[in-house]
């Protein structure tokens, strides 16, 4: 029986017949996203879903897609898919990463120039028949310089754009080494700093916790006088009140939106204020970005559905089916690896090496090196996947270096992630036992064997008397349970780290208790996702 593939929002037909070419039976229902009820009344009968941004993919669907195998965006934001549902349920989720980068980018430039020169303000007032030209004095782009918050794929479109405007551009981005934004011809500065020097800035950066209102009103504060900030990334990523109390009180000169913090927006405290340009989620609407990720998607979906090739997916490796079984465990490994150090190291890294040890080193080491790369910058990059992130480590300059060799120590195999920052060299490494189930066997140097759990506590410390009981009492105090804890040190009075796993996570306080201690140098909770 063919495989069966319903697409409940807009895709072009070029796009549903690529899946009729592939054998893939298709039901283009265009407007059924926004009808819920009906959505979860029918799609246990299909194979693959194909979206947009209007169908909601929730756990209450997922729940009643008994078949489905594959749901496939078309475009890169993948916010309206409950992705730890359909992991768990074993569905491939798939985006299309690239798609709309140009798009995005030159929407933002256009932003940037309605912004310095009023053009919608001064273009209603014309054809409601005022002639005031005094009213509308703008500012040159030229020689003016453009703050670039996240220099990534699009980011990286943007800077390119903006020097031929003949603009001086500094950015900010933790990933970016100095050597990548020399060859873009940039200059690499601190977020304070950027604030300080930038006329106009522009934001290119996912919405996770780290960067949640990254512009709020002590950044404001800090900010020139007289800044236009541009917004085509994701709503959140600026306090829109704080950004409108610093528009009225004349601190911040203007402001363009294409994105916001609820959509649709049907209200926002920037709407109605003088200079403010605001356009309902324009950035990947042109004609030729829409038809890219819809191809892309329906090339990607049908693929999977008839030969089981694997491409684009957040949640899974693209591995053939030969190989999944025996990779399955070492995808995950390496996943922990990266994501450990992801979430321990705070300044930007510079280089990356990986060692494959005994029968790691014949594996397919690509995928294993692209899940380890996810789960190193998932951290920064919510929408990062295998394909994906080996593309954004090479965008931003750093160095990465893979060592093959033959078994040298008690482990049949095992991976070594060591990365290097101006400051310092971290090293994790970890193996696979029987059970399937990864494991550090190696940190900083420092051997020990801990099992890997949802929640985790790092702890890194100097070696002295009582800091088990030290431990054990403050999480107890609090009432955390630990399901396992494992120690090791490099000598006496040395270097010693802990490495806890806990029944679930641990709060800022709890944090704060543990850092209190004179010994412990660093404490940082893990999230891994190990089910």
């Amino acid at each position: 029986m063919a495989p069966r593939v319903l697409v409940s929002d807009e895709l072009s037909e070029t796009a549903v017949q690529i899946f009729r070419d592939r054998g893939v039976e298709v039901d283009f229902q265009p407007q059924l996203g926004k009808d819920k009820d009906k959505l979860f009344e029918i799609i246990g009968n299909y194979d693959g879903l194909a979206i947009r941004s209007a169908t909601k993919v929730t756990e209450k669907i997922i729940e009643a897609a008994k078949n489905l195998k594959v749901v496939g965006r078309a475009g890169i934001g993948v916010d309206n898919v409950d992705i730890p549902a359909a992991s768990r349920r074993g569905i491939i989720v798939m985006n299309t990463p690239f798609g709309n980068s140009i798009t995005t980018a030159e929407h933002a430039i256009a932003l940037m120039f309605a912004v310095a020169r009023q053009l919608p303000s001064a273009d209603a007032s014309t054809q409601a028949g005022k002639w005031e030209k005094s009213k509308f004095m703008g500012v040159e782009i030229t020689g003016k310089t453009l703050g670039v918050i996240g220099a990534g794929n699009i980011g990286s479109i943007v800077i390119a754009r903006a020097i031929g405007l003949k603009m001086h551009v500094v950015a900010y981005d933790p990933f970016l080494s100095k050597e990548r934004a020399e060859e873009m011809g940039v200059t690499k500065v601190e977020l304070d700093e950027l604030f300080a020097r930038a006329d106009f800035i522009t934001l290119h950066v996912p919405l996770t916790d780290k960067t949640r209102n990254i512009i709020d009103a002590a950044a404001l504060a800090k900010i020139k006088p007289g800044v236009r900030i541009i917004n085509c990334a994701r709503g959140g990523l600026v306090d829109e009140a704080a950004l409108a109390a610093a528009i009225k009180s004349g601190h911040v000169a203007g402001a363009a939106f294409d994105v916001f913090e609820v959509e649709p927006a049907k209200e926002s405290p920037l709407f109605g204020l003088p200079n403010v340009v605001c356009t309902p989620h324009l950035g990947a609407s042109t004609t030729e970005a829409q038809e890219n990720v819809a191809l892309q998607v329906a090339e990607q979906m049908a693929d999977y559905l008839v030969k089981g090739a694997v491409s684009n997916a957040i949640n899974m490796p693209s591995i053939t089916a030969e190989e999944a079984p025996i990779l399955k465990p070492f995808i995950k490994l390496a996943d922990v690896l990266g994501a450990f150090v992801g979430q321990v190291t705070e300044d930007p890294i510079k280089e990356i090496e990986i060692l494959y040890d005994g029968i790691t080193a014949g594996m397919n080491t690509k995928a294993l090196t692209s899940a380890l790369l996810a789960g190193l910058i998932r951290n920064q990059v919510a929408d990062v996947n295998m394909v994906s992130a080996p593309i954004m480590i090479k965008e931003k300059g750093i160095v990465l270096a893979e060592v093959k060799r033959d078994k040298t120590g008690v482990y049949d195999g095992y991976i070594k992630l060591t990365v290097t920052t101006d400051t310092m060299t971290r090293s994790v490494a970890g193996t696979v036992f029987s059970d399937g189930k990864p494991r550090f066997i190696q940190i900083k140097g420092i051997n020990l064997d801990a099992d890997v759990g949802n929640h985790m506590v790092y702890l890194a410390n100097t070696d002295v008397p009582g800091m088990i009981g030290f431990i054990g009492t403050t999480l107890g105090s609090a009432g955390v349970n630990i399901a396992n804890f494992q120690l090791g040190r490099d000598k006496q009075g040395g270097d010693a780290i802990a490495l806890l796993y806990v029944d679930g996570p641990i709060s800022d306080d709890v944090l704060a208790k543990l850092t209190a201690h004179h010994a412990i140098r660093q404490a940082k909770p893990l999230v891994f996702n190990v089910d």
